[in-house]
């Protein structure tokens, strides 16, 4: 794995077994995740966009093991520079590494127990990893709110009592009390006013700049992405259809489905409108997904072989994977940096 690499997910899977018609759950399978491969740099964002259910939340929920893969592997570089398979390890052994993979969850009215003050909920992580003393706690959490741009003087009260934003800090605090390095935010923002989610989008970027910290962002808003990540991965029925550097991706898409994304992106100044990409219809299913190319029944570009050959996941150019039979051919068109 490259030095600069924190994280590397090679051919992820997670299959789900679904009941049909009164049968065994096993007698049908859902794709949720299918062969999923990407790598977050260190003290880099890579953003995961899709459309809804197109498997970003399972992905990352199986990067952090809150479920278990079916298969592929999920490799991370430790503090001491070694390289594990999250994928293969236990309780046990994911236990120590828990302090350096943590999680911001999309909702903030949901993620925090309202029956815990905030300096409960923040201290959580530092109780749990084996800090006993509450003086140390408390100025531990109080550092941590002074950090997220919160006051001390109010970590004694609870949720109820905070904002959309505010406690969505609350959250961003209590992911960071432990110092990690890599940071998964699922939709951290999209539950925010457009103002607030600015405010919370500038902190992981200042944050990110003070403590050299990964992220691995899920979001369905490419304005957002476009602001904070260095990478983009696209996924589509679970499985991943392109992955380059972020401004690649929004100047000359490879695949047509990146492109109807950044169509549906909103362009104020009708100087920078290009013509749309329009892809008609609804996602597949990934419970029975159409063969060859998930994407070919709403593709324009699509021939016969999209219709019964799957495409292999490949690096067109340096740094450019794509998954398309005719992504060396086709001149697609992205939106202005």
């Amino acid at each position: 794995m490259p030095a600069d690499v924190i994280l590397r997910v090679r051919g992820l899977t997670k299959h789900f077994g679904v009941a049909r018609d009164g049968e065994a759950a096993s007698a049908d399978i859902l794709r949720a995740v299918d062969d999923v491969s990407f790598s977050v740099r260190r003290a880099k964002t890579l953003a995961l966009v899709g459309e809804s259910g197109c498997g970003k939340t399972t992905a990352v929920r199986c990067i952090v093991r809150a479920m278990p893969p079916t298969s592929g592997n999920v490799w991370f570089r430790t503090t001491a520079g070694g390289v594990v398979d999250l994928a293969a390890l236990n309780e046990a052994g994911l236990r120590p590494l828990r302090a350096e993979i943590q999680m911001v969850f999309q909702d903030p009215y949901s993620s925090l127990n309202p029956r815990l003050s905030v300096l409960d909920i923040i201290a959580e992580p530092l109780v749990v990893s084996g800090v006993r003393n509450r003086t140390v706690i408390r100025d531990r959490v109080a550092n941590l709110l002074e950090l997220v741009g919160l006051r001390p003087d109010h970590m004694a009260r609870y949720p109820n009592a905070f904002s959309g934003g505010e406690r969505q800090r609350i959250g961003i605090a209590r992911a960071l009390a432990l110092h990690p390095r890599l940071v998964i935010a699922d939709e951290a923002v999209s539950a925010l006013d457009v103002s607030v989610r600015a405010q919370i989008l500038n902190l992981l970027l200042e944050l990110q700049d003070r403590y050299h910290i990964s992220y691995l962002l899920v979001s369905h808003d490419l304005g957002i992405v476009k602001h904070i990540s260095d990478q983009v991965g696209v996924m589509y029925v679970g499985q991943m259809v392109e992955s380059a550097d972020c401004q690649a991706i929004y100047r000359r898409p490879l695949h047509p489905y990146t492109a109807a994304l950044l169509a549906a992106v909103p362009i104020p100044d009708p100087r920078r409108r290009r013509a749309a990409y329009a892809a008609p219809g609804e996602a597949a299913s990934p419970r029975n997904p159409p063969p060859g190319c998930t994407f070919h029944p709403r593709c324009q570009h699509a021939i016969p072989r999209c219709k019964l050959e799957r495409p292999q996941w490949a690096e067109l150019e340096p740094g450019r994977f794509v998954r398309c039979h005719r992504a060396h051919e086709l001149q697609l068109r992205g939106i202005e940096a």
